[in-house]
């Protein structure tokens, strides 16, 4: 036979004991394993030199074509069930936040193994012209520098299902003209501190095999969900907003379902002391995600509850609102055609009085099959406003603890007794560079409440404030137009530029509330900023 001689030295060899075989121990020592190894490439070598040509030819184009059929196939990693929303800067801040990094991808060589331990550290500094800020009583020109410092660490995995975050942040106003306030200044504050239980599969498995875990929290958080207008980290803003209390999380963001619950009270800001969550109210509320069709549509169902006590502070009123919700969006296959909506409706009590509101907003876009990915879109908002001031019955929009920045490029717009149809386009005529502009008008939904950012604002609590608000309409309704542009350059890996100017033009509504208060109106205003922002991983 062919090989009679290899495979009867094969056999022979395979009966000895190993003793046998083995050189000295200060020699190269074999084992029977090892002698194996060389018979058969003695045999391999002897089959090889008796192939055809043309066969060892077939081979080798075989494996050009398909590759080295020793190495194992790696695994596709499961696919995600979450599609983004492409409506205007409505995309939550991710969970931890987009600063952060896993040590081990951090890029230093020395830390390449350790992925247990999440890490970020990033500073923005912000140069802001405002010219005749309506926000204010005084008008003079200002120009701020705005820093915000943050740092992050989290530890997760390697003592599941004990996990741990903590988030620092600094915040301060230079070469401002106006006194501290809680929207510039938080000196050294910790804006997460929690504790986290993770049961990684609790739930099983999803269609596409991830596994859907329950992530229970408590302790100090801030994050944002849903389109950012009711639960935002609000990121434009120097300070944070947060709250202390629990949060449970049933799946997670790539599976099918997820489920997520909270119950907090809101953490009062201080400028230059340690926060203090405010004890007389709690914010409670579930959101359900449901992405099995999110090539087409996502939904998300929730409910939002706020309950405040009044007599635990004085000068504060009773409050319990309601907000059953439903958040919609998705995009139209093969069309380029995107959609985004969320109803809401709001009930329940606000110092004696009945409050009833409602709120929504719908946007539809296209995104054009060109180099530059322009989407234009459109985009209408509203929500109630407080029809009569003696009526007993409170119709103005509860907006929670949302992000206002959506709504208006220059900080005036908040999600309150508005009306806001607006025309936006977007293009990226780089890979690192990205332009967007647009064009708003702003109406009050009701002529006889208030417009909550002119002339310094106003608690809600307060039911009859002063001069952003006329009880009896007669100053109209329409608080002005505005036209913006921004532009967003990302300088290195880990240095990102944004310029960004916004002229503000007065409807009727703002000149007269402010030559009530002031004397006289300017009739707009300017808003011009330079922003950097440096990522250390």
């Amino acid at each position: 036979m062919k090989y009679s001689q290899q495979i009867a030295l094969l056999s022979a060899i395979s009966i000895l004991p190993i003793g046998s075989i083995q050189a000295d121990e200060s020699g190269i020592q074999f084992g029977r394993a090892e002698v194996i190894k060389k018979v058969t490439q003695i045999v391999e070598a002897d089959v090889n030199s008796k192939q055809p040509v043309n066969a060892q030819a077939n081979e080798k184009n075989s494996q050009a074509k398909t590759g080295d059929a020793s190495k194992p196939k790696e695994s596709k990693k499961p696919a995600s069930y979450f599609r983004p929303s492409s409506s205007y800067s409505t995309q939550p801040e991710s969970d931890p936040p987009r600063y952060v990094r896993t040590l081990s991808k951090s890029g230093i060589e020395a830390f390449k193994d350790i992925n247990w331990l999440d890490v970020g550290l990033d500073h923005r500094t912000r140069y802001e012209f405002r010219s005749n800020d309506i926000r204010r009583t005084d008008l003079r020109l200002d120009q701020p520098f705005l820093l915000r410092t943050r740092a992050y660490v989290g530890i997760k995995e390697i003592l599941d299902p004990l996990r741990f975050a903590v988030e620092l942040q600094d915040s301060r106003r230079y070469n401002g003209n106006f006194p501290h306030d809680d929207r510039d200044f938080n000196e050294f504050e910790l804006i997460q501190t929690y504790a986290e239980l993770y049961f990684k599969g609790a739930l099983g498995e999803d269609n596409q095999k991830q596994h859907r875990p329950i992530r229970f929290r408590a302790g100090r958080m801030a994050y944002e969900a849903l389109d950012r207008r009711l639960i935002g980290r609000n990121e434009w803003r120097n300070t944070t907003n947060t709250f202390e209390g629990f949060r449970i999380n049933l799946g997670q963001e790539v599976n099918n379902w997820e489920i997520d619950t909270w119950a907090y009270q809101p953490v009062k800001r201080l400028p230059t002391a340690f926060d203090e969550r405010i004890e007389n109210q709690w914010f409670f509320g579930a959101i359900g995600h449901w992405r099995e069709w999110s090539d087409v549509i996502t939904l998300q169902p929730y409910y939002m509850g706020l309950v405040q006590d009044g007599s635990k502070v004085p000068g504060q009123i009773d409050r319990e609102i309601h907000a059953p919700a439903l958040r919609g969006y998705g995009k139209i296959p093969n069309t380029g055609l995107d959609y985004d909506f969320n109803l809401i409706y709001q009930f329940g009590s606000n110092g004696g009085q009945r409050h009833e509101a409602h709120g929504y907003t719908l946007e539809a876009g296209h995104t054009f099959q060109y180099s530059w990915k322009p989407r234009i879109s459109a985009f209408y908002g509203y929500a109630s406003g407080d029809r009569h001031p003696k009526d007993n019955v409170d119709n103005r929009f509860e907006r929670f603890f949302g992000f206002a920045r959506p709504w208006s490029a220059d900080d005036y717009i908040v999600f309150e007794n508005i009306k806001a149809p607006k025309i936006k386009l977007e293009f990226q005529p780089g890979k690192d560079l990205r332009i967007d502009g647009g064009y708003s008008w702003f109406w009050l939904a009701s002529s006889t409440d208030r417009f909550n950012n002119l002339l310094d604002g106003n608690n809600s609590a307060i039911p009859n404030p002063g001069f952003n608000r006329d009880p009896t309409g007669k100053s109209g309704d329409f608080i002005g137009h505005a036209f913006d542009i921004r532009a967003r350059y990302k300088l290195t890996e880990h240095i990102n530029t944004t310029v960004g100017y916004s002229h503000f033009t007065s409807g009727n509504f703002t000149r007269n509330r402010q030559i009530a208060a002031l004397g006289s109106s300017p009739g707009s205003s300017d808003f011009f900023y330079v922003e950097v922002v440096i990522s250390a991983f």
